[in-house]
């Protein structure tokens, strides 16, 4: 596996190309679209969540603090032009916050990263970048996470996410699952032990008790990334071996 090092000017690029789409997207459909990935949520109650996502990492970021805070602020409904005036200024706000933060400021996460301001500088590009693309799904015309962001984002989920406890799949299951990212020349193995995981730098697994199922799944590093997130169907991909391997990997 090959690790990929991204940076906050990286990531900050990626929110400011990803945020203004996002917004387009939703501006274009409307409230009440459903959202093909996320089928129990309209256009507007995307909108609110990203919005409330922001002005949350907004307020928590800059404390100057690593605990969780005590509560989360709560943005109450707004008719539909002032939702899409809130989602444009948090969108705004958050990156001026983001970009005003040294990387090592410190900042509570859920993750088992360092409790950095930079974590969120990464979250939150890989954040606005899926919701951009469930946004575009609603209009009709979703393009794929770009190539290094959605390299990042498979590597963000298997580092930070499955190690947090966010798996949304089956948590019984032992075996190996490697994936391919044939656009990126990138691939990950990861070892699944019951409700354990272990993100593999090789892919020479010679472990004596390895006699385990194995799955590997194959496609571009936005498919992968989507299909983790529970944007896309693990048929959607090139599967092989056990499927509920990979269906164990799943965050959204």
């Amino acid at each position: 596996m090959n690790r990929l090092h991204a940076t906050k000017d990286f990531w900050l690029a990626a929110l400011r190309a990803d945020g203004p789409a996002l917004w387009d997207a939703v501006a274009e459909t409307g409230p009440e679209p459903a959202i093909p990935g996320c089928p129990d949520w309209t256009v507007a109650d995307l909108a609110h969540h990203v919005t409330e996502v922001l002005h949350w990492v907004r307020s928590t970021v800059t404390r100057g603090v690593t605990t969780l805070p005590e509560s989360a602020p709560v943005l109450e409904r707004s008719d539909w032009p002032e939702t899409l005036d809130l989602l444009r200024r948090e969108l705004t706000g958050t990156i001026e916050t983001l970009e005003a933060l040294d990387p090592d400021f410190p900042a509570w996460n859920w993750a088992p990263q360092p409790k950095r301001a930079g974590f969120w500088d990464r979250r939150m590009a890989h954040e606005i970048s899926v919701h951009r693309w469930d946004a575009e799904s609603a209009a009709g015309r979703a393009t794929p996470i770009e190539t290094k962001l959605a390299t990042d984002g498979v590597s963000e989920i298997l580092d930070s996410w499955l190690p947090a406890g966010k798996r949304q799949g089956p948590t019984d299951l032992h075996g190996v699952v490697h994936l391919v990212g044939t656009d990126a020349g990138q691939e990950w193995f990861v070892r699944l032990r019951g409700t354990g995981i272990a993100l593999l730098d090789t892919g020479t697994i010679l472990d004596s008790d390895d006699h385990h199922a194995r799955a590997k799944v194959i496609g571009s590093v936005s498919d992968l990334q989507l299909a983790l997130m529970g944007r896309k169907r693990a048929d959607q991909l090139a599967l092989s071996g056990d499927p509920r391997l990979f269906q164990a990997l799943r965050t959204g």
